[in-house]
């Protein structure tokens, strides 16, 4: 019993920890290689692609709608327009911002997602904090203002796309933690790959709106074979397909091992960053990014104390 459960922890940890390297991949060496796109286009089909595909294989969840009551729904509507629309337009946006400068710090910033997910839940779900979390959350946010300026303080005429772009990068943090306290009473009724091939749907709807009233619907012709090419691999490994390769090792393991793995996210951007971008980070950002993460882990730590 002991080995088949190590065995076990060892699968779901090897999981979480390769979607984790996929969607720092993903942040560094793919999306933004769609820069000559349009982010709300960039946003429509990185999720409509993925949810035709998914029409193959989960057609028949469609039924498992009609068992959704209103608030369900609502908050099925606020994980798409949070996580899905809101939340990948946003680290999109900060990633062509940089224009292939600083991408390992617009990364490394979207880990501070589990700060604003405790705190939006204590906001709209009751739910207690814990001990230490102001503590633990303020230095991850005073760690990510130096992560990302280092000691200097910010100068917009010089670095305007930087700190628009950390600006971003934190607005995608606070999407996704609000797309997690809205996902929590989705999942009470629905198992992860319904919700997801629902947050997929709704994405593709909220983001179809969005390029058709601005214009944008037409943008397909302005895509060229390498944008193609590009946006099939996003769909095939970091999109949805990461997505389920995560929930399914979480389910394996418990959450402060999960946010152990999880730190294989901000490596593999760091690491693809300076191999491929030639970037790399001061000691001071090294030593910004070492506390920011070691204080989200101190966070996650607590939440998993009863």
């Amino acid at each position: 019993m002991h080995l088949i459960y190590k065995k076990q922890t060892i699968i779901g940890a090897s999981l979480v920890a390769f979607a984790a390297a996929l969607w720092g991949m993903d942040g560094v060496i793919l999306t933004p290689q769609l820069y000559n796109l349009n982010v709300w286009f960039v946003v429509f089909v990185l999720h409509a692609l993925p949810f035709l595909l998914m029409n193959l294989f989960l057609f028949k969840r469609y039924k498992y709608f009609k068992t959704l009551n209103r608030v369900e729904i609502i908050s099925l509507f606020f994980v798409a327009l949070f996580g899905g629309a809101i939340g990948t337009w946003a680290i999109v946006k900060a990633l062509f911002l940089v224009n292939f400068k600083s991408l390992s710090i617009v990364v490394l910033l979207q880990k501070l997602q589990p700060v604003f997910a405790i705190a939006l839940a204590h906001f709209f779900l009751k739910e207690p904090l814990k001990k230490n979390f102001v503590f633990w959350g303020s230095i991850a946010l005073i760690g990510g203002y130096f992560l990302t300026f280092g000691l200097h303080l910010p100068h917009l005429d010089h670095n305007k796309n930087t700190v628009l772009a950390a600006l971003f990068a934190i607005l995608a943090a606070f999407s996704f933690g609000a797309s997690t306290v809205f996902s929590k009473k989705i999942l009470l009724k629905l198992d992860f790959i319904t919700a997801t091939f629902y947050r997929y749907a709704a994405t593709t709807l909220i983001s179809f709106i969005i390029v058709l009233i601005t214009g944008h619907i037409f943008d397909f012709k302005a895509m060229t074979q390498h944008n193609w090419l590009i946006i099939s691999i996003i769909a095939l490994t970091s999109g949805s397909v990461a997505i389920f390769i995560y929930y399914y090792g979480l389910k394996k393991i418990n959450a402060m091992l999960a946010t152990i793995m999880e730190l294989f996210f901000p490596i593999t951007a760091i690491l693809l960053d300076y191999l491929v971008n030639g970037q790399r980070l001061s000691f001071i950002q090294w030593l910004s990014a070492a506390i920011m993460i070691f204080a989200i882990i101190q966070i996650n730590r607590s939440e998993t104390k009863s």
